[in-house]
């Protein structure tokens, strides 16, 4: 029996950065993978449904150009031609994980791997030693108890990523990330759209102001946005029928394909976990602030420990964990943690929204900055959008940042950054931006908390005229 110093089940975004961690501490280490190696974000998840949205919003793009002044016809689109490139970017970075792992001597072994006590692993009848295991096996689409639910073209998120065709018309239950990507994806490509969303708002948790604007942009689109509605059967065939009580009212949503993405569920079954004792919370792994479970020597990352199902945190949860495998006295800090929704514009938020500071019984200032006041913005054709900076009165912290911008995702960053260094909004304001480029909304944000924007209507007296008068 081959003998490693350590072990990690499952290569998603965590196992796999965690593989290579350890390796590169010196450790010598062994990956385990039932499926493709990336996990669920690469192979059915973040880089596909990013892959098809580039390529929708490009489609979109050109049907838009001619208020650009470039005349382009016939412009259509064919979806198994997407597909395709979805998948060959897919299998390019998947191979280039295969390089990775190979380069940094980890040895990846393909088979499903079954803990038979707290150093072995059975991988399809295989014996694996390790002193230390990192559990990283990631999460699977839920599919709730819904009569009907299995019905013909009822799928989940694993089924719209595999797809070649693509249907006239969708009733996507759940106006969460995963659905409003969905909605953008879809109705970019020109398809009928219906969300059914239980809760009163599509993107729970999402500042208000964000969410109205972006359910108005996609409502222009032909979206329907069904809130405050409980699905209660399925009817599937080739035209589903969504039936749900609104209001007291009985109602139904029709469509060629329904996508169910109501969440998802740790995969956590079938791994030897109940006979070895790990301890655990309904169905996800309990970890502490090192990553450990409640056996000294097994660590778990990512979506089965039921802290934040997003790939960027399994990456740092593996990076913890490798390094207390290896000696290290390492915590994991969730305080500054990125949110992405690749809607169109892109949703970026990190921190405490308004609300949630106030709650939080903080004083504090906020400063907006409207998209439209943008001139890169405008020059990409963005027509609405805003940031919201959320700032602590007393000492000037940045408690939290909203983004509602194109290249939101990408400009988040600046913002963690800024926090992670305690940076106050004054160092944030005082930061020369370039020009032109939409971060300057970042920075026009930062000057509005203190009511010195000079690129919006001024709507406060700012402060020099304050002190004017005292």
């Amino acid at each position: 029996m081959e003998k490693y110093d350590v072990a990690v089940l499952g290569g998603g975004p965590g196992g796999y950065v965690a593989a290579i961690r350890c390796a590169q501490y010196g450790l010598k280490t062994v990956l385990i993978e039932a499926d493709e190696l990336g996990g669920t974000c690469l192979n059915r998840g973040c880089i596909p449904t990013k892959a098809l949205l580039h390529c929708a919003e490009l489609y979109e793009s050109a049907l838009e150009s001619m208020e650009h002044g470039v005349f382009t016809g016939g412009i259509s689109f064919n979806y198994a031609a997407l597909a395709r490139r979805k998948d060959t970017i897919v299998a390019k970075l998947r191979a280039g994980i295969a390089s990775l792992e190979k380069a940094h001597g980890v040895t990846v072994i393909k088979g499903f791997g079954v803990l038979q006590d707290p150093h072995t692993i059975n991988v399809n009848g295989n014996l694996v030693n390790a002193e230390k295991i990192i559990l990283a096996t990631g999460s699977a689409p839920a599919r709730p108890p819904i009569p009907g639910i299995d019905g013909e073209n009822i799928i989940t998120s694993d089924e719209v990523l595999a797809m070649t065709e693509c249907p006239d018309s969708f009733v996507i239950i759940g106006g969460g990330v995963i659905g409003m990507e969905f909605a953008t994806l879809f109705a970019a490509l020109g398809k009928k759209v219906t969300v059914i969303e239980m809760m009163p708002s599509i993107l729970p948790g999402v500042d208000r102001d964000i969410v109205r604007m972006l359910s108005q942009i996609l409502q222009k689109k032909g979206v329907e946005l069904v809130t405050s509605a409980r699905v209660t059967s399925l009817q599937g065939g080739k035209t589903i029928k969504v039936n749900y009580e609104q209001s007291g009212q009985v109602k139904s949503a029709t469509g060629a394909c329904c996508v169910i993405s109501v969440g998802r569920k740790p995969m956590t079954a079938g791994i030897g976990l109940e006979a070895l004792g790990v301890r655990m919370a309904r169905s996800f792994v309990e970890v502490d602030d090192r990553l450990r479970t409640n056996i000294p020597n097994i660590y778990a990352i990512g979506d089965i420990t039921g802290k934040m199902q997003l790939a960027h945190v399994a990456t740092a949860q593996g990076l913890v964990a490798a390094a207390n495998c290896a000696g290290k006295d390492e915590k994991i800090d969730y305080s500054i943690v990125p949110a992405c929704i690749y809607t169109s514009p892109e949703i970026a938020f990190v921190g405490m929204t308004e609300e949630k500071a106030k709650e939080a019984g903080k004083a504090v200032q906020c400063g907006t900055f409207n998209v439209a006041g943008n001139g890169k913005a405008m020059i990409m054709g963005a027509k609405s959008g805003i940031v919201k900076l959320v700032t602590d009165e007393a000492t000037g912290e940045i408690l939290g940042a909203q983004l509602f911008a194109p290249r939101a995702t990408d400009m988040i960053a600046e913002l963690c950054v800024a926090m992670k260094c305690e940076g106050t909004i004054e160092e944030l304001a005082a930061t020369i931006h370039p020009h032109p480029t939409v971060s300057e909304v970042i920075m026009e944000a930062a000057h509005d908390v203190e009511g010195l924007c000079c690129h919006s209507m001024p709507k406060v007296k700012n402060i020099w005229e304050k002190r004017e008068v005292q």
